[in-house]
């Protein structure tokens, strides 16, 4: 669906979202933006913030209404992305899993200004609902059985030179993918940094070719119940004792940063990456959102707005571009 702005402004994206046996009609709508009169500016807007839909802007508007949308096309701030060419992305991927994107969405706006702590709940309960839903099923199904990863003696390299504590993720025949040992291993080793007020900095880098290539995709669909999928995700995982330490932590990354890749560093207080790192949030095409915390720490970076593009397209945002969306906080060789 593709509408005006005075369009917007009259109700045109507020039909009902869904089909009488419950699928979702039109998640994501287009609005053209163009000169508008405040009055009717000010109508879409609010319009906007109390829709249902994911809505896309494009070109240039009133700043309040590019504001009040999921996301803008075009020049401008941190509500925008200049890439006029993502609208067949976005919409397809919409239209191909459109309870994860819209789940995105309502994360996304619903803990915006929300505390950390309680934002990784609802991430964390939203993603619950979305390994029950018949898209993760499709994923899973198509994906087909796999073997779980073989344990080994130490997923995680952790050394102390007095106050530093460097930690390194070690699984680089797994490109470091974040499965059940490796994140184990990590919340242990951060645990020590949170119990001991002698280590004054943590240093978290990657070994192999890449810091880390997303959870391991052997585990996804393993745990035994969605109840207690959530307390391992949130008490159990690494987003919250990151962003506990965050002043103290400092991640170095390179090579593919892929879901957690992503998510987990963004809370720390500073990210520095190698030029050739890339960027990606892989998660919407597998029936889910971001999972170890991205729709927290990556929106506290970026913005809602630009968080949802790389979510909703999946494309690699290069270390140029994180580096000028302040993602991260340094490029260095």
């Amino acid at each position: 669906m593709r509408i005006s702005v005075a369009d917007l402004a009259a109700g045109a994206a507020d039909l009902p979202p869904l089909a009488a046996d419950g699928s979702v009609l039109d998640p994501l709508v287009t609005v053209e933006l163009g000169p508008a009169d405040p009055a009717t500016a000010a109508r879409a807007a609010r319009r906007a913030l109390d829709c249902d839909r994911i809505l896309v802007g494009v070109g240039t508007g009133d700043p309040g209404l590019v504001r009040a949308l999921d996301l803008t096309l075009g020049p401008g701030g941190r509500e925008t992305v200049d890439d006029p060419s993502a609208q067949d992305a976005l919409r397809d991927a919409a239209a191909r899993n459109p309870h994860a994107s819209l789940i995105l969405r309502d994360v996304l706006r619903a803990t915006e200004g929300m505390p950390a702590a309680a934002a990784l709940d609802v991430e964390s309960y939203a993603y619950s609902t979305l390994l029950g839903g018949p898209e993760f099923a499709r994923w899973l199904s198509a994906r087909g059985p796999r073997p779980l990863p073989p344990d080994v003696a130490e997923p995680v390299l952790v050394t102390r030179d007095g106050g530093h504590l460097s930690i390194t993720l070690n699984r680089p025949e797994r490109r470091n993918a974040f499965g059940r040992q490796l994140r184990d291993a990590l919340v242990d080793a951060l645990t020590v940094a949170a119990s001991d007020e002698g280590v004054t900095r943590v240093t978290l880098r990657g070994a192999g070719p890449a810091f880390c290539s997303g959870g391991d995709l052997a585990e996804f669909g393993s745990a035994p119940d969605l109840a207690t999928a959530h307390l391992v995700r949130t008490r159990g995982g690494a987003g919250r004792l990151v962003h506990r330490l965050a002043g103290r932590v400092e991640v170095r990354v390179h090579g593919p940063c892929v879901g957690a890749g992503l998510e987990i560093p963004a809370f720390a207080g500073r990210v520095t990456a190698h030029p050739d790192t890339t960027f990606r949030l892989p998660e919407v095409p597998m029936g889910l959102i971001p999972g170890a915390g991205g729709t927290v720490s990556v929106p506290r970076r970026i913005g809602r707005w630009r968080t949802l593009y790389m979510a909703l397209t999946g494309a690699p945002v290069s270390a140029a571009t994180a580096l000028s969306w302040n993602l991260i906080d340094a490029v260095q060789p």
